[in-house]
């Protein structure tokens, strides 16, 4: 077991896994690991992920790289996070909170892939609100604010559950630390959030789709 080496740990989240690798300063790769976690397709359009399994797919493949690469842990000084434009849905006590019309709570994440929200990712796009330059002009129903529209829409009872809207890079860092934090890349691709502006969120946006309140997302901890 090597100890006095610092290391960094990369851990990147796609669609049906989670990778972790350990690196040294210099970048060299000393092991890596994977790890599976479940797609539910109910419906036409939806894919859905538990949070609950990603997480524990990502505690698997860390470990098994770390033993992989024979440095103890305390040589990990770094770690980073890189995930798919997954929404992650919880309650005030940062338990999950159901997605799905199956209405299991343990599926909590509406994948990259889930393209449910395409109405209200167009209903977005007619506004020709000014934070369409920053995502290309057009809105897609792969980013977070069609998404919870959809689900303020379609979903009653779990919005007036929800009181954490993550990023699934962010849900990750905030297992890993538990602090809630959001970047503010994340937040300006991902949740039309203007970070360069005083007032990131666009009030007279929300107005406009119908979604009077603010997302339960950590607005005002963007880390730059």
């Amino acid at each position: 077991m090597v100890t006095a080496q610092k290391v960094v740990v990369a851990v990147d989240v796609g669609s049906t896994s989670a990778r972790a690798g350990v690196f040294d300063a210099t970048g060299v790769r000393l092991g890596r690991a994977e790890h599976p976690f479940a797609t539910q397709r109910p419906l036409k359009d939806h894919a859905e992920h538990s949070s609950n399994e990603i997480w524990r797919a990502v505690c698997a493949a860390t470990r098994e790289a770390l033993r992989l690469s024979g440095v103890s842990d305390d040589a990990v000084k770094g770690l980073a996070f890189d995930a798919t434009c997954s929404l992650v849905m919880l309650d005030r006590t940062g338990r999950p909170v159901t997605v799905s019309t199956s209405g299991d709570d343990e599926w909590n994440v509406v994948m990259w892939a889930d393209h449910r929200a395409l109405a209200e990712a167009d209903e977005i796009t007619a506004t020709k609100h000014r934070v369409l330059d920053y995502v290309g002009g057009v809105m897609s129903p792969e980013m977070e604010l069609p998404k919870l529209l959809w689900l303020k829409r379609h979903l009653p009872n779990a919005w007036q559950r929800y009181a954490l809207a993550l990023d699934l890079a962010d849900f990750l860092t905030w297992k890993a630390t538990g602090r809630v934090a959001a970047s503010a890349c994340t937040l300006t691709c991902k949740w039309t959030f203007l970070n360069h502006e005083p007032n990131g969120w666009q009030r007279d946006l929300f107005a406009q789709i119908g979604c009077h309140t603010m997302p339960p997302s950590p607005a005002g901890t963007a880390a730059g």
